[in-house]
């Protein structure tokens, strides 16, 4: 999709107002329940001339907001792409008192977000229609509007690239392979990526990251990636993704249904790599780094075992009580590994964790867990301007009770009850002071959806990695 400002052709576009229905042939379209004007609803007809309209609902003016304009305009690209047209015209005026920059951007974010289409491993797929917008703001904004659609696309590139990453399959994403992407893919936008193999994780004593991963044939790599951009600031925040490549349960297998879309565990480490893909691209000014402990959680003679005792980087002792609650102790070292070895004054952390997150949220809500009100607001405040949602739970004392072990530090299952608490807390406890501000995120069902929501397509979502950017980056 190519986007041009202040420039005439291609098929035009009318905004329709619910409550300001005008002309007989706009009331025909209600009489006959074609059309109404209301928001996200959208009609496309040619004429008898083979003349094109595209006439897109806004509702009522004083409810638009920029989650309505994204999927309004998500559903306008739709219909394009449907009936292959090349060309577009908009005309957008100021609407409910937005800024054009940030108009310009839900706009052309919800536009993008349509032409995202995951079909790597088909044989039959088929050229996608190239769409021009020609975007008009309100006159004299044209400089805000350019930035706000620079913005959304370069946003969008980061957002698709942890789709692609989320999507494939086991075979072909491997912790291997993301820490090849992720080098390619970063350090081109001037990002620092260095790739720790076995050897040097052992010498790390990363013993947590490497139980997990002992079992695989496939050699686990700790991902290390670096942005400064900030030199005035001796703020260093870190991001840490889980990167289960694939999660079999290890000797807690799991039933084979659910093992189908386990290659998605790695979500986590998509939407930090995402996320740092967008800042660098962007030139955020802020200083971050970010850690993947990426492997696979298989079954092998060699395999860790429930009732294992392990050490962890911190020197924590770990009693295993489930095998397939692995995630939580890649995290642990990871988490350790950022706070200690390079200094994050803060800390957000992002896993596919937890089934209870899922129960509890459904694939729409991701769930908190934190140390530090003020920091989860940042959050808040950028979820409200990328339309995402981040629930925060409760942290009572109760809940770290369950971590504790009668025979080793901790153990890595608290228990059916409180699960999305437990194992957050769990993770956060690998601080290297605990004083440290620190973010758990759960996203067990945000990542990959199993039916289309809004704007957001069936499978990998992306989700978080614009929140990140603009918490990151101050934009919110």
């Amino acid at each position: 999709m190519k986007f041009n400002i202040a420039k005439q052709g291609g098929v035009p576009a009318k905004l329709v107002f619910e409550d300001k229905i005008e002309g007989s042939y706009l009331n025909h379209l209600k009489e006959k329940e074609l059309f109404s004007g209301k928001a996200e609803e959208v009609y496309y007809s040619l004429d008898p001339n083979l003349n094109a309209h595209l006439f897109i609902g806004l509702g009522k003016e004083e409810k638009i907001d920029l989650e309505v304009l994204r999927k309004t305009f998500f559903k306008a690209a739709s219909e394009l792409l449907k009936n292959k047209v090349e060309e577009v015209e908009l005309h957008i005026p100021k609407l409910n008192n937005l800024c054009n920059y940030k108009m310009a951007e839900a706009i052309a974010e919800g536009m993008l977000h349509a032409t995202y289409q995951y079909d790597k491993f088909k044989s039959d797929r088929k050229e996608q229609t190239e769409i021009t917008v020609n975007y008009n703001p309100e006159k004299g904004k044209e400089e805000r509007a350019e930035k706000g659609i620079n913005e959304a696309v370069k946003l969008m590139e980061a957002v698709f690239l942890t789709r692609d990453l989320v999507n494939q399959p086991p075979n072909v994403i491997y912790p291997e392979t993301l820490a090849k992407i992720a080098k390619e893919k970063l350090e081109a936008k001037g990002v620092k990526v260095t790739v720790h193999g076995k050897k040097e994780i052992e010498d790390l004593k990363m013993e947590a990251f490497l139980s997990v991963a002992r079992a695989s044939a496939k050699e686990p790599k700790l991902i290390v990636m670096e942005y400064y951009n900030n030199p005035d600031s001796k703020e260093k925040i870190a991001l840490v993704g889980k990167g289960l490549t694939y999660d079999s349960g290890g000797y807690a297998i799991k039933p084979a249904t659910s093992m189908v879309t386990m290659f998605t565990d790695m979500g986590g480490s998509g939407t930090v790599i995402g996320a740092m893909h967008a800042l660098a691209d962007l030139k955020a000014k802020v200083n971050v780094v970010a850690v993947v402990a990426s492997c696979e959680n298989m079954i092998s003679g060699d395999g860790y075992r429930n009732g294992d005792i392990i050490g962890s980087m911190s020197g924590k002792t770990i009693e295993i009580i489930n095998t397939d609650a692995e995630g939580r102790l890649t995290l642990a070292d990871a988490v350790y590994y950022a706070t200690n070895n390079l200094g994050a004054t803060k800390l957000i952390d992002l896993a596919t964790l937890t089934g209870a997150c899922v129960a509890a949220f459904g694939e729409q809500v991701s769930g908190a867990v934190t140390n530090n009100d003020e920091f989860f607001e940042e959050l808040v405040k950028a979820n409200e301007r990328a339309g995402e949602i981040v629930w925060k739970m409760p942290t009572i004392d109760y809940y770290k009770k369950m971590n504790e072990s009668k025979v080793a530090d901790l153990k890595n299952s608290g228990g059916k009850l409180g699960g999305m608490m437990t194992a957050g807390l769990f993770v956060g406890s690998f601080l290297a002071k605990e004083d440290i501000p620190w973010i758990h995120i759960d996203i067990a069902g945000t990542a990959y959806i199993t039916e289309k929501f809004g704007y957001l397509k069936e499978y990998a979502t992306g989700t978080l990695v614009k929140s990140l950017y603009y918490m990151l980056s101050k934009e919110a």
